[in-house]
């Protein structure tokens, strides 16, 4: 696609100075523009291919235990006519699963965070300035006094620190802190007349804020929950992004007719495992050259292509031209129930990000950009379907990073992919599955009598069938008993006790003991509220390796995605400075194990009047709100800027209203007046005292 053509909103991500290669002529069928850069790679595809194949029979059985399924490996003897499969692993992976939703939208909000650094760069981490007292009242001049000198004229202000800190400041917080910009200080105040402000943190939560907005518009919250699904059935799952895609809003204008609004969002997507083809050399993302995905497109999904930028569209309509060339892998048709063999009417579209040597790219005749000329390995993107190469663009990303994240659910140190619970309870499953069979043949053969007839006593051509009120003749005088029932052994109980014993083991092999997910008959300590309490905290230590996994291969690198994506192509100044992101899936954790009563608790403590001056009961009670799932933005008040809009308006205030006089109250009234002189309170008055004017002991008269 040619650059003038691409719409003004999406020149932001892929903008002008990408390098990608020209669309093909519609003539020239051969495009030798890009040379044998198919041929690149399919082979990196292959190898990885083949390399996975060890790692795609682990997922196969894990697939199979979960649903129930019998592989092609196991031979049932003559003798066994049950083909139960108790599916014991299915269980445990949705137990696994829920527990790690559960801890990463537990808080109803993505678990990012964004902080400033320990010393932000390039913005002040904090900033004061004192609120104005209120000027002593001037003494009135007295009598005879010489007149006051003329005050001095006012020279003009040289620049002070405070000008410098204040054009520091980004535009939007210039505007915030205008009125009080030459009260400015550098640093946190120290006294109570002091007001602080930190712009560096504002600027992280705003920057927090908006990678929120953007990951709630992409739906990445459905899209982390299927990647933690994988990752608990399989072991590893899979992320990718972000990406700058055109989101569609409905809108109607006046009219009635539907005139959407298009934005132009970031977005990350999971990625099933069976489509993820990594470096086979390769440990970890770290290490890992360059990564390959299989896609599997519609005519409609490829020729969407077109509007994405950089994808040639003469390449397009040519792979489309030569037909479907999607064949189905092996494991696709183990994993179908109904098992078809016919190919679905799809295209194989390969997506590679990756390292290339710069003199690899120019032996496949690849036009090399003068800028990228002396480097010795170039990060492309390329796209290719039916030997068409569809997009070759380079790297837009600064730093150049390959944006696929895959998270272990537990590390294995030697491979790239990490190894799952269904995984880890695979032998135990493959004894639970044998004992309970055992045990349901033994009863089916126990549950009824095997029949012994001694024909030689029994009349011949007889129907010896039995049921019921069945009647049998003998032979007259045949001595001895004809019909022999014997009882088979019943030995399920055995068999259930090995059962039993099978699923502890799983439990342990696992680390999910099956209370943790609902099962009943509890003894001992887990009978009480405090005693399960115990349990599950116990139980909450494999998870925690878990989430810190998720936390360290997922939810950080993703977020530096997000942050480095932001920094790179959005240019709002307000979200700018010494950042760094944080991942709180521990953290959420710790906030729905214990972290609210821990609040709530010290909030209890510091209501001591000695201990209130050394708690800063705004934060107290922003996390106190965020404990309890509320916006601590729209329930709770901020002190600091409280201050300032007091300050505001005080200067807005200079022209005080006119004070009303007050009539002065008639002689001798009062307000503390209780003798009923109408100047003071309605009552009956107070008697007086001896001695008091008006006593009647005084004059002797008569009361």
């Amino acid at each position: 696609m040619a650059e003038e053509e691409l719409r003004v909103d999406e020149l932001y991500m892929d903008d002008a100075q990408s390098s990608f290669i020209e669309d093909s002529d519609e003539e020239n069928t051969a495009d030798e523009d890009v040379g044998s850069v198919v041929q690149l790679v399919h082979e990196k595809y292959n190898k990885s291919k083949d390399h996975r194949y060890t790692d795609e029979q682990r997922w196969l059985q894990a697939y199979r235990n979960y649903r129930g399924l019998y592989g092609p490996d196991v031979a049932f003897t003559n003798s066994e006519k049950s083909r139960v499969f108790v599916k014991v692993t299915k269980t445990k992976v949705l137990a696994a699963y829920s527990q790690l939703v559960d801890v990463l939208f537990g808080n109803n909000k993505f678990p990012i965070t964004i902080d400033p650094t320990t010393l932000p760069e390039g913005i002040q981490a904090a900033v004061n300035f004192k609120k104005d007292q209120q000027p002593a009242p001037a003494a009135p001049p007295t009598a005879g006094a010489p007149p006051m000198p003329p005050a001095p004229p006012i020279e003009a202000p040289t620049p002070s620190p405070t000008a410098l800190i204040f054009n520091e400041l980004s535009p939007e917080l210039q505007d915030k802190f205008e009125p009080v910009q030459d009260k400015l200080v550098e640093g946190v105040g120290s006294t109570a007349e002091s007001v602080n402000f930190f712009p560096a943190l504002e600027a992280a939560k705003k920057m927090e804020k908006k990678i929120h907005d953007q990951l709630e518009e992409s739906n990445a919250s459905k899209q982390l929950r299927t990647a933690a699904f994988e990752c608990s059935l399989f072991g590893t799952g899979i992320m990718k992004g972000p990406f700058a895609i055109d989101k569609e809003y409905p809108n109607w204008d006046e009219d009635g007719n539907y005139s959407p609004i298009v934005k132009t969002v970031p977005k990350c997507s999971s990625v099933s495992i069976w489509n993820f083809y990594p470096d086979p050399d390769a440990n970890n993302m770290d290490e890992a050259e360059y990564i390959v995905e299989r896609h599997k497109m519609s005519r409609s999904q490829l020729r969407s292509l077109k509007k994405r930028p950089f994808f040639r569209e003469n390449a397009i309509d040519d792979a489309i031209m030569n037909g479907e060339n999607y064949y189905s892998e092996y494991w696709e048709t183990l994993m179908q129930d109904d098992a078809q063999d016919t190919n679905p009417d799809r295209f194989e579209v390969l997506e590679f990000w990756g390292y290339i040597d710069t003199d690899l790219l120019e032996e496949y005749s690849v036009d090399i950009p003068k800028e990228l000329q002396d480097s010795e390995q170039v990060s492309v993107n390329i796209w290719i379907c039916n030997n068409r190469v569809l997009r070759l663009v380079m790297n837009p990303f600064t730093p150049t990073y390959l944006p696929y994240y895959a998270v272990p659910y537990e590390v294995n140190p030697y491979s790239f992919f990490g190894v799952g619970l269904a995984e880890n309870m695979d032998d135990t499953q493959t004894l639970m599955n044998g004992f309970m069979r055992m045990a349901v043949d033994n009863a089916a053969l126990s549950g009824n009598l095997i029949i012994e007839i001694d024909e030689t006593n029994m009349t011949p051509g007889q129907d010896l069938t039995v049921y019921p009120g069945k009647v049998f003749t003998r032979q007259g005088g045949a001595p001895g008993q004809s019909i022999f029932g014997t009882k088979f052994p019943n030995v399920s109980n055995e068999n259930m006790q090995m059962f039993d014993k099978a699923r502890v083991l799983a439990d342990e092999s696992t680390g999910f003991p099956s209370f943790a997910h609902g099962q009943t008959g509890i003894q001992g300590v887990g009978r009480t509220a405090s005693g399960i309490s115990m349990l599950m905290s116990a139980a909450n230590g494999s998870i925690r390796t878990v989430i810190k996994n998720v936390d360290d291969y997922l939810l950080a690198p993703l977020g530096k995605s997000f942050f480095n994506f932001n920094m790179q192509f959005d240019f709002d100044p307000s979200i700018k400075g010494d950042l760094e992101v944080k991942a709180q899936g521990t953290a959420s954790l710790m906030a729905n194990e214990v972290r609210s009563q821990r609040l709530m608790q010290f909030l209890g403590v510091v209501q001591n009047p000695m201990l209130a001056p050394f708690t800063k009961m705004d934060y107290l009670i922003r996390e106190i709100a965020e404990s309890m799932d509320l916006d601590p933005d729209k329930v709770t008040n901020n002190m600091s800027e409280a201050a300032l809009m007091a300050e505001i308006l005080k200067d807005m205030q200079a022209e005080e209203a006119p004070v009303e006089e007050v009539p002065e109250p008639p002689a001798g009234a009062q307000v503390g007046d209780t003798q009923g002189s109408g100047g003071g309170n309605i009552g009956t008055g107070t008697a007086p005292t001896p001695g008091e004017e008006g006593f009647p002991a005084n004059t002797g008269e008569d009361i």
